[in-house]
């Protein structure tokens, strides 16, 4: 006779004792960034995955833009100052191509009236270099659950 297969029980799972419930993991968030200085992306890129946040890294506006032709991010920071393009301007064909993602502007001191004027070209919000881990990834936190984004 063969044996038969006992079918798994229908409602809750049985727990072991001693077991922790599994929850599935959350999908990383996907952040571009977008700034020239590569030693300081590379660096925050690496402390940025320790907190579940996946940084696609780009150099240069042009190379910003191609990626964002490319894939799909949740939210982006940009650099106000960079080699080849003005912030504002990236962040304006940012908006073209994917209104409802959330921009973050960076700058650093003394900038802080052209962020402004990013925010009315839709920038969720900006932050001054150099500025502290924590506060970049609570804007990139409050960027992602807003309710426009």
């Amino acid at each position: 006779m063969p044996a038969s297969r006992k079918s798994p029980p229908e409602g809750p799972e049985e727990k072991l004792p001693g077991s922790r419930p599994t929850t599935p993991a959350k999908p990383p968030i996907r952040l571009l960034m977008v700034d020239d200085e590569k030693g300081f992306v590379q660096v925050l890129a690496k402390r940025l995955a320790k907190r579940n946040i996946h940084a696609t890294q780009a150099f240069s506006g042009i190379e910003g833009i191609q990626m964002l032709r490319m894939s799909d991010f949740d939210v982006a920071v940009l650099d106000l100052k960079l080699e080849d393009m003005d912030g504002i301007e990236i962040l304006k064909i940012f908006k073209k191509m994917d209104p409802d993602m959330p921009v973050i502007m960076l700058t650093g001191h003394g900038s802080e009236k052209a962020s402004i004027e990013g925010m009315r070209h839709g920038a969720f919000d900006y932050l001054t270099k150099p500025h502290e881990l924590a506060e970049l990834v609570d804007k990139i936190m409050k960027a992602v659950r807003h309710p426009e984004a």
